[in-house]
């Protein structure tokens, strides 16, 4: 009755009943979409800090795509498949959710944030890394806080949780400032090199890997106060214990026997591509203790247990 349901709305719709059965079946099972095709769609980001990165001719790089590409070959080794073909398709902060729940792409490692509203839309693996808010300004600017904002042009991307709290923090302090959205991260620091903006709020991690590789990364600084910590994981569909179940073991495997700390020295604390430039952002004790007790918390839940 199920499919016939869903076969009947898709007709309606103008799809085809194999088009309305496939999505289904992304929703339902994706271990048995991976066993049955012999393939993965990883959802992927082009300038997501070190997380997840492009190096150009479909290339994506970043601890989190590590760690996926790990849980991945478990599943592989789970399901007894001789090889395993993971596709990358590039998201933005935007799409990610639609092409998720559509079946575009069966798991995101991007830099998504683990709230309650998308909670209600998708799933998500163990908590991987904590995120701390920042500013970053040039280097000459002045701008030491977010009070200095008043008046100014502030960059962030859109579809991120960082507009939620610039506006908090707008209502909270009394400063008034302009947003200038970007449709990804490369662009929001365009537009601060560019003079479009004042400043550029957004993940730590975020400012760190885009300032890191851009033209003269000396010309910017990171600034101020830490506006908010939020759990950061990798984004599955909602409804699919299983597969939610295989990327957690994985990932508290890595966690368990410490390899995890190792993977994210790798990416945060060593040279890195295209142009062997260093983060220098050691892990902090949230993140530590996020791998010391696995959760899938949400911001809220954080927020609420301190």
């Amino acid at each position: 009755m199920k499919h016939l349901a869903l076969t009947l709305i898709a007709a309606c719709a103008g799809l085809t009943a194999l088009t309305a059965l496939t999505a289904l079946t992304a929703q339902a099972d994706t271990l048995q979409k991976i066993k049955s095709t012999g393939a993965v769609t990883m959802g992927v980001r082009d300038s997501s800090g070190v997380l997840s990165y492009t190096l150009g001719k479909e290339q994506y790089v970043g601890f989190h795509i590590e760690l996926c590409q790990r849980a991945l070959a478990d599943i592989q080794k789970q399901l007894g498949l001789p090889k395993l073909d993971i596709r990358y398709v590039p998201v933005t902060s935007t799409n990610r959710i639609p092409l998720l729940q559509n079946g575009t792409i069966d798991l995101e490692c991007g830099s998504t944030t683990n709230n309650a509203t998308r909670k209600q839309q998708v799933a998500f693996a163990v908590t991987t890394y904590m995120e701390e808010i920042r500013i970053a300004v040039k280097a000459h600017s002045g701008i030491q806080s977010i009070g200095q904002l008043n008046g100014k042009k502030v960059a962030t991307t859109s579809g991120t949780t960082s507009v939620q709290v610039l506006r908090k923090h707008q209502r909270a302090q009394g400063v008034e400032f302009q947003e200038v959205f970007g449709k990804d991260h490369a662009e929001s620091l365009l537009n601060l090199e560019s003079g479009r903006a004042d400043a550029f709020v957004m993940d730590a991690q975020v400012l760190a890997g885009n300032i890191a590789n851009a033209c003269n990364p000396s010309d910017y600084k990171i600034v101020g106060e830490v506006l908010g910590v939020e759990p950061i994981a990798i984004m599955l569909r909602k409804d699919d214990p299983a597969f939610k179940q295989s990327i957690d073991n994985s990932l508290r495997g890595l966690m368990k026997s410490g390899e995890i700390a190792s993977i994210y020295d790798k990416w945060f604390l060593k040279p890195i591509p295209p142009t062997g430039a260093v983060i220098n952002l050691p892990a902090s004790q949230a993140t530590k203790a996020a791998w010391a007790n696995p959760n899938d918390k949400s911001t809220e839940e954080y927020a609420a247990a301190h």
